[in-house]
């Protein structure tokens, strides 16, 4: 699966960089997202297929306070992504006319920039939060990479004041992200109704499908493994939740991607052809 994942991703980023074709918006922030899906799986899965081949299941302060950083910069980074992808889809949609001038190359960059800033500030909060935490001799995490909330429930010191940081930063850096993809496929939505032909709103809905099934699937997940985590008290059961977050719906983004659109699907085919 991580292999599956990471030349996926990888292929993506070379169909779009090597089509001039693809040098578009839509495939910029796309090949941004490739590298942020595999950024965040080679954070959390290179290390547990370690622990497995080597049954030591053992990680430094330091390597754990690592993961944690880059698990929550990439995973945050992936939702500004595709909430900056559905801006796009609105431009695209909502405003055709303009949408080479909105979304000009000095914008798609800042845009990409500025998420990555906002999600390189969550990953440090973060960290420095678990950095502060004091935990006994003998510490056994009971998932398969330095889960924040299950550090949290090991600390030995108080962590009341923790967990409402870490809430109040949730609801701040996840719920700004949905509730404007929410708003953008709302406009996206009512303005495809009032297209008079079915050719036209086939169109728009086609490209807005991928993204709309990326969407679905990661919130989809993570809040499936959010609320399993709340409901259930078996450590297990929630360390498997988090296997469809981590691993799955990275790998899974290529291939929707790839199936749901002409012209990428184009490009991966020639590059296909050209190393066979």
């Amino acid at each position: 699966m991580y292999l599956v994942t990471v030349l996926g991703n990888l292929l993506i980023i070379l169909a779009v960089s090597s089509n001039p074709h693809l040098h578009t918006p839509m495939y910029f922030f796309l090949s941004s997202l490739s590298l942020a899906d595999i950024g965040f799986t080679s954070t959390i899965v290179p290390n547990m297929l370690v622990n497995i081949q080597t049954q030591s299941k053992s990680i430094s302060f330091a390597g754990c306070l690592t993961q944690v950083s880059f698990s929550f910069l990439f995973g945050c980074l992936d939702s500004l992504l595709l909430t900056v992808m559905a801006y796009d889809r609105l431009v695209a949609i909502c405003h055709p006319l303009q949408y080479v001038a909105i979304m000009n190359p000095h914008l798609c960059g800042l845009l990409v920039l500025v998420s990555f800033l906002i999600s390189l500030l969550d990953s440090q909060i973060h960290c420095l939060m678990v950095s502060q935490l004091s935990f006994c001799t003998h510490v056994e995490i009971p998932h398969f990479f330095c889960d924040v909330p299950q550090l949290l429930r090991l600390a030995c010191s108080d962590t009341s004041t923790n967990t409402i940081l870490i809430d109040f930063i949730g609801a701040i850096f996840g719920g700004v992200p949905v509730s404007g993809i929410l708003y953008s496929y709302t406009r996206i939505i009512s303005s495809v109704l009032r297209v008079a032909s079915s050719g036209g709103k086939s169109k728009a809905f086609s490209t807005c499908g991928s993204h709309l099934s990326v969407v679905c699937l990661f919130y989809g997940t993570g809040l499936g493994v959010y609320l399993s985590s709340a409901a259930s008290s078996s450590p297990r059961e929630s360390a498997a939740a988090s296997v469809m977050y981590t691993m799955v719906t990275p790998m899974l983004n290529p291939f929707i991607y790839s199936l749901r659109n002409r012209d990428l699907k184009g490009a991966l085919q020639w590059i296909i052809s050209r190393v066979a």
